[in-house]
């Protein structure tokens, strides 16, 4: 049993003791800050004690830093146990390893001489504890490039550098690993100076000029990617570049080439290419080269002569003579074309033609090295090559057409008229030899066309001449068919620009379209790829029987007349739209006889327009319409069942069809009248009403009639809807009229108002006295005489006139009605009391019953 610890652990003292009993135990334990644990156990049977942290003592075990009790980055802990608890109980640690550092050294030193032994040397300490045997794992590397790897028990490994290069310089670095842990030594540079002078070798010290030989530069000490230069020296001048290849080995073998002649000096160097740069060596030793001439010039002999006519039979002789070499190559050659090639020496013969003039050229070659020379031969012709005409230059099909072959002597005394032989030719087959003529006759057609030659053959002294002429095509036109016009889209539309398009199906292009019209001036089309199309833009026609009017010429000819195409086709081939006219809005009864309760007919007409047409009716003041329908003749309808009030306004109707073009109409007013029974329901009504006010008179006067007789005093009864009620005493009536108009408003009249006035009234006697209607407007209400309604409520009163001291008729008493109204802004005059205004008082009826007697009232 023993206490349990991370993996991490690192003791600097371990010990195993026993407890004796009766005693305390104490443990001193270094941990390593990255042990994340921070619990350990003490295990005896099945029995398991914590051990309690308590801070680092100033006296233990000493650790990295070198003071006790105190170890670097580590953490201290103490634990304290009894010894009843750890009686017979032994402390076992277990097994902890760890990476103190790893060490690299160079010897003899970090800088030395190309060839010196280096060794490096990597060493390794570990601390642990109840481990045997650690095995560490060496990698050494050279600029992060493993270089040497070794798995020992060893802590120590040496890597010798034998002998040490150029290439060998760099930044070295150790690195060891221990089971799941590794650590890394700090970098060491390592330069290594002098690199190895380069070895020239050469084949062939005296080559030919161009002759190739074999070099080879070597540094057989070095090692890593080199560069090898080599370079030619001409006496008293600088070293010049000959070739620059690179390779991974330490020697370079190539070929090289000279052409200067005379001596020179050859040597080479190289670059040795490291991360932290070039390192360039020094140049070989120079070694001379001689550079010889290669006598190999070919001669060359044009026999008869350079100056020959066409027949005559020539030959060319090309021949190297005393080469040191052999295996030469001779090459005869003629506008970069070779004639004859041979080795040493060649004869080529041939009989010369006129397209022989020119330089002919002979080469001698031998490896890379080339030699030539060159004679300049003439060729005289005796006749031109033939040249083939057609006449007519333009031919079409149906068409006669002549070919003639004609040529031109230069030497009539070699060439005999009558031996002249003339041969047609149509796609490389003779198709007719004449020998008296030089012309061929026939009819142009489809199996005629083709390219044609002539031939021209001459006897000569030795041999026929024959030249052919140029090729030339024999292709017959295809005559323009009667142009079509047709009408683009397939659609017009009737007062809109529309396009037409003028095609012929048949005949060779280019053809020239021409459109003639009625409106505008005549336009030209040239056709001349197969796609293309001759389209004309016309402004816009209002009847469709304008488009007979429209012409279309075509032709691909100068000399033959153009082909005519009318628009009268047009007319059974294309769809023709006319727009809609502006519609009309009729009502259905007439607009004056439209009442509550009738179904009304919106009906929107046209005069003119391509079918289908869409009708569509709007009320003003909605914005949506009320109906859209699309009919097959030149009228529509919309009905409104049960007109009612809110329908009356304005109506109008919108008109289109597949033209697109919107048509309105003008706007319709609808006015409703009232139903007839609504009439004599509110005739009924009225009368009623009428009926209701004649009884409620006439049952008033009764009532006041009766009132008379008991009482008299004036009594005022108020007609307001409030029932107010309002009496005056003849004494009232008599201080009002004595008093200042302001106290009541205005002043009150009688019937009797002056002199005049009585006289009138007396002469004007009637068996039966009517009451007398006035408007009275009171200012304000005295809380001691009757109650009058304010406001605008109207007041009607009956007054009554009577005479202090006489007696009061039953029957003949004048009565007046006054409407009296409440007037806060107008003041009484008191100067004015003895008149009156049509403001103050309004007479509307008299009674024509007052008694003949005057009688005088105090105003």
């Amino acid at each position: 049993m023993g206490l349990r610890l991370p993996s991490l652990l690192l003791l600097s003292l371990l010990h195993t003791w026993q407890c004796a009993k009766g005693e305390s135990c104490q443990a001193l334990v270094c941990l390593l800050p990255d042990n994340h644990e921070n619990r350990y156990y003490l295990s005896h049977g099945s029995g398991r004690r914590r051990l309690n942290r308590q801070p680092c003592p100033s006296e233990g075990v000493e650790g990295e830093t070198g003071h006790p009790g105190r170890t670097k980055n580590n953490i201290c802990h103490r634990s304290v146990v009894d010894h009843s608890q750890l009686h017979g109980v032994r402390l076992d640690i277990l097994a902890a390893y760890i990476i103190d550092k790893v060490i690299l050294t160079l010897q003899p030193s970090k800088i030395v001489q190309s060839g010196t032994v280096v060794k490096l040397r990597c060493q390794v300490s570990v601390s642990y504890s109840n481990i045997a045997h650690l095995t560490h794992l060496f990698q050494l590397k050279r600029d992060d490039v493993l270089i040497h790897s070794s798995n020992t028990t060893e802590d120590t490994v040496t890597y010798e550098l034998n002998p040490a290069r150029v290439a060998d310089s760099g930044s070295y670095e150790c690195g060891v690993t221990v089971k799941d842990k590794n650590r890394v030594s700090p970098s060491q540079r390592l330069e290594v100076t002098g690199l190895q002078t380069p070895i020239l070798h050469l084949k062939n010290l005296s080559p030919f000029e161009r002759e190739e030989f074999n070099a080879i530069c070597s540094a057989p000490e070095e090692k890593g990617v080199l560069t090898f230069r080599f370079y030619r020296t001409l006496r008293g001048g600088e070293p010049q570049i000959l070739k620059q290849l690179r390779t991974t080995g330490n020697s370079l073998e190539t070929t090289l080439k000279l052409s200067h002649v005379g001596d020179c000096f050859l040597s080479c160097d190289y670059e040795l290419s490291l991360l932290s740069g070039t390192r360039r060596s020094n140049r070989s030793e120079e070694i001379q080269v001689i550079v010889k001439v290669l006598h190999i010039v070919p001669v060359m002999n044009v026999l008869p002569s350079t100056n020959v006519s066409e027949g005559d039979v020539m030959e060319v002789v090309c021949n190297v003579v005393e080469s040191p070499v052999r295996n030469i190559e001779v090459f005869l050659t003629k506008d970069k074309r070779i004639l004859k090639q041979a080795t040493t020496a060649l004869s080529h013969r041939f009989t010369a033609q006129a397209g022989d003039s020119g330089v002919f050229v002979c080469k001698a070659e031998w490896g890379s090295v080339q030699k030539e020379s060159s004679k300049s031969i003439t060729v005289k012709e005796l006749f031109s090559k033939p040249r083939l005409a057609l006449e007519p230059k333009e031919i079409f099909e149906g068409d006669r057409f002549i070919l003639t072959c004609s040529i031109s002597i230069y030497v009539p005394e070699r060439i005999n008229n009558k031996t002249i032989r003339f041969s047609f030719s149509r796609d490389n087959n003779i198709i007719r030899v004449v020998s008296s003529g030089h012309t061929y006759i026939n009819l142009a057609n489809p199996s005629q066309n083709g390219n044609y030659t002539c031939d021209a053959q001459v006897p000569s002294s030795s041999q026929i001449i024959v030249k052919e002429s140029q090729i030339l095509l024999v292709k017959a036109k295809v005559p323009v068919s009667e142009p079509e016009l047709s009408l683009v889209g397939g659609t017009l539309v009737l007062g809109k620009p529309f396009q037409l398009l003028c095609h012929s199906n048949r005949g060779t292009l280019p053809i020239t379209y021409s459109l003639h019209s009625p409106y505008k001036l005549n336009e030209t089309r040239v056709v001349s790829r197969p796609r293309q199309k001759a389209i004309f833009n016309s402004t816009a026609i209002f009847k469709s029987s304008d488009l007979k009017n429209f012409l279309c010429l075509a032709k691909n000819s100068n000399h033959k007349p153009p082909m005519r195409g009318s628009g009268q086709q047009m007319l059974s081939l294309i769809k023709i739209i006319e727009p809609v006219s502006e519609p009309q809005l009729s009502i259905l009864p007439r607009m004056d006889d439209i009442t509550e309760g009738q179904n009304v007919t919106l009906v929107c007409s046209i005069q003119r327009g391509s079918l289908p047409i869409t009708y569509t009716w709007y009320h003003i003041g909605t914005e949506s319409p009320l109906d859209s329908q699309t009919y097959h003749k030149l009228n529509g309808s919309y009905n409104i069942h049960n007109i009612r009030g809110e329908h009356r306004g304005g109506y109008y109707c919108l008109s289109t069809n597949s033209a697109k073009d919107i048509k309105q109409s003008s706007t319709v007013i609808i006015g409703v009248k009232m139903a007839s029974w609504k009439k004599g329901l509110i005739a009924a009504f009225s009368i009623l009403i009428v009926l209701i006010g004649i009884s409620a008179i006439v049952f008033k006067n009764r009532l006041l009639q009766f009132k008379r007789k008991r009482t008299g005093n004036l009594s005022v009864k108020s007609a307001s809807t409030k029932a107010e009620r309002l009496s005056l005493t003849q004494a009232e009536i008599t201080e009002a009229a004595n008093a200042t108009p302001g106290m009541m408003g205005k002043s009150v009249w009688s019937g009797h108002v002056s002199d005049s006035e009585s006289e009138d009234q007396n002469s004007a006697a009637t068996p039966e006295p009517e009451p007398q209607y006035t408007e009275v407007q009171i200012r304000q209400v005295d809380n001691n005489r009757a109650l009058v309604k304010q406001g605008a409520d109207t007041v009607y009163s009956e007054v009554q006139n009577s005479q202090q001291g006489a007696d009061e008729p039953a029957d003949g008493v004048s009565v007046e009605y006054a409407e009296l109204n409440r007037d806060t802004d107008h003041q009484g005059d008191p100067s004015n009391h003895g008149g009156h205004s049509a403001d103050d008082v309004h007479i509307n009826e008299t009674d024509s019953s007052v008694s003949p007697d005057p009688v005088d009232h105090q105003e």
